[in-house]
């Protein structure tokens, strides 16, 4: 049986490969992987997808040496604003190789940012139209944000320079408005951002009822490193907070995703702290002018009042006069109302007096004694019927001119 090495082998496949596919080819792929190495080269894995993303069709790995890798990484960053990452879809130049240790790769020769944009843009805009249609795209701009948001959740790097620049535009202020400013770390760059962000946001919503607004913020730095927030899930959390969102992630392009449904967007961190400030001083503003409009209206009635009383003083003495001499009026008859019925009393209760005066005389005992009658008593007792009598009863009998004594027998 005839048979051949595995070198042998690998060595036919090297010289067919390159062969038949001697030119540079168009690819069209997704990033897996991407390791930099420290010789300067790039290594990728690039594979495709079926619809759900979910299956792979087709894998390869790609080398992008360092030759080339210095020209096509700024470049790519320049025209895209994104630096190649894990997730990304690629259009890339390649030649297929065949190494008889490491197999077959592919090496890349240049890259079409234009067609990573696109996708970068349509993956945007899918983001956005299922907000949308989620309906939540627009609630946290339905908060309002309160007359004195002086009380601020912060989500950021603590390191980060724009967390340094946020504070120093608040306390440095010029009116002096006072805050209370509280940080609830973030990671601002990397891989990691979304998942950081949103646990820095569940950390505020458990404090909700000490803050009046949240802010994001990041320092400035590459537009290669805010494509995490284009995430669905980061700005479902944003729109979905029950207190008003601020981002000002430094950078002039176009806003993010976090940014459409932020409830305000500025430019950076110390666009960020003005437009608290400037929110403060405008409530300000207004309450000044209401102080003043209210001092105004206090002096013109107090004012008013006190030529009032100055007219009444001088109409006081003739006042006093009128009012004096009515008065007595009313004195006068209600002393004459008081004489007549003082003496109406009296002589009503002179007549009841007399009445009960002949009433007592009428019943006095030695009155009715003389008419004839006697009064006979038993121990001191009036004797009122005989059958309470008694033989052998001491009875003594009174009449008007004297008593006798008498036994029952």
């Amino acid at each position: 049986m005839e048979s051949i090495t595995l070198l042998e082998l690998n060595g036919r496949v090297k010289s067919t490969l390159q062969f038949e596919m001697p030119d540079a080819y168009w690819v069209q792929a997704e990033i897996s992987s991407i390791s930099p190495s420290g010789q300067g080269h790039c290594y990728l894995e690039l594979v495709q997808k079926d619809a759900s993303g979910r299956t792979f069709l087709a894998k390869a790995k790609a080398n992008i040496w360092r030759g080339t890798w210095l020209k096509l990484k700024p470049y790519f960053e320049a025209e895209t604003g994104e630096t190649l990452k894990v997730g990304m879809k690629v259009l890339l130049q390649v030649t297929v190789t065949f190494h008889e240790v490491y197999g077959y790769s592919l090496v890349v020769q240049d890259i079409d940012p234009t067609y990573t944009m696109g996708d970068m843009a349509r993956r945007r805009k899918e983001i956005l139209e299922l907000l949308a249609k989620d309906g939540v795209i627009g609630l946290n701009r339905e908060l309002e944000i309160p007359v004195l948001p002086n009380r601020i959740a912060v989500i950021s790097s603590a390191t980060a320079a724009g967390w340094g620049d946020f504070r120093n535009q608040l306390s440095g202020n010029v009116y002096g408005f006072c805050f209370y400013v509280k940080l609830f770390p973030a990671l601002m760059q990397g891989d990691d951002v979304e998942r950081s962000v949103i646990q820095a946001l569940d950390a505020v919503a458990a404090r909700r009822d000490d803050f009046d607004i949240v802010v994001i913020i990041r320092g400035g730095g590459a537009v290669s490193e805010l494509s995490c927030f284009d995430s669905y899930n980061l700005a479902y959390n944003i729109a979905n907070f029950p207190l008003p969102v601020i981002t000002g992630i430094g950078h002039e392009r176009d806003d993010t995703v976090a940014d459409v449904v932020a409830h305000t967007k500025v430019k950076t961190p110390t666009a960020a702290a003005e437009f608290i400030i400037n929110r403060i001083f405008d409530t300000a503003s207004v309450l000044e002018e209401q102080t003043r409009r209210m001092s105004d209206a206090v002096s013109g009635r107090m004012n008013a009042e006190n030529m009032r009383m100055e007219r009444l003083s001088q109409k006081l003495p003739s006042l006093f006069a009128v009012l004096r001499t009515r008065q007595e009026q009313v004195l006068e008859k209600l002393d004459i109302k008081m004489q007549n019925g003082v003496r109406n009393m009296l002589t009503v209760q002179n007549h009841k007096l007399e009445i009960m005066e002949k009433s007592l005389a009428a019943a006095d005992p030695v009155i009715i004694l003389k008419r004839g009658y006697s009064l006979t008593r038993v121990g001191g007792r009036v004797v009122r019927s005989a059958s309470g009598l008694k033989k052998g009863d001491l009875l003594t009998t009174s009449f008007a001119d004297g008593t006798v004594e008498s036994e029952i027998i």
